[in-house]
This record gives C-alpha cells, structure tokens and sequence, in this order.
C-alpha cells in the first residue's frame, strides 16, 4: 500500500479519534483540493454536508462519488487520488477499521 493518508495530505484529512481499534478521520477541502495517491484500510464514510469527488486508482481509473448530507457508505482497502470537484465546501468524517 502507499503512504497514509494524514501524511500525505495533512490539509485534507485530520485525526480525530484513533485507538486500537479504529481511527476517525475529519475530511474537509474546498472545491479543486486534490490530494496525492495515499491509501485506507477498509472504512465507513459519513458525509456531513454535500459533496462531490473524483477519485482516481493508480492505473489511471477514475470514480465520480456524490454524497449527501448524513449519507453513509462502507468502502474497501483503497489506493487513490482524491479531488473535490463541487461548488462547495466538502466536510466528512471517515471511520477507517483496524
């Protein structure tokens, strides 16, 4: 896996909560805030306002993702770039399992 996620865009995600079994991750950017190709284990994500992104997997794939507020969605272990490609601003939380 590639690096994590904090470390690589520390303007873009935020720990929150971390223990042995879970860590919880503020998502926040505005539109256009892209990150560099990072990675998560296995996680929740709840968004907490609107929100719309385009991730991209390191062979060139790309995932458009609408989400609504108080939307929730498991996600699998995942490489990516991730870029926020709304209007507005985008806060979530993720909650990554250990």
């Amino acid at each position: 896996m590639t690096e994590d996620a904090v470390t690589v865009a520390p303007h873009f995600y935020k720990v929150v909560l971390e223990n042995d079994r879970v860590r919880v991750l503020e998502v926040r950017g505005k539109p256009g805030d892209k990150t560099e190709l990072h990675s998560h284990p296995a996680q929740v994500a709840i968004a907490l306002t609107d929100g719309t992104f385009r991730f991209t997997s390191p062979d060139g794939q790309t995932m458009e993702a609408e989400l609504k507020a108080g939307q929730a969605m498991y996600l699998p272990p995942v490489e990516h770039t991730s870029e926020i490609t709304g209007t507005t601003e985008a806060h979530a939380l993720l909650v990554e399992l250990k």
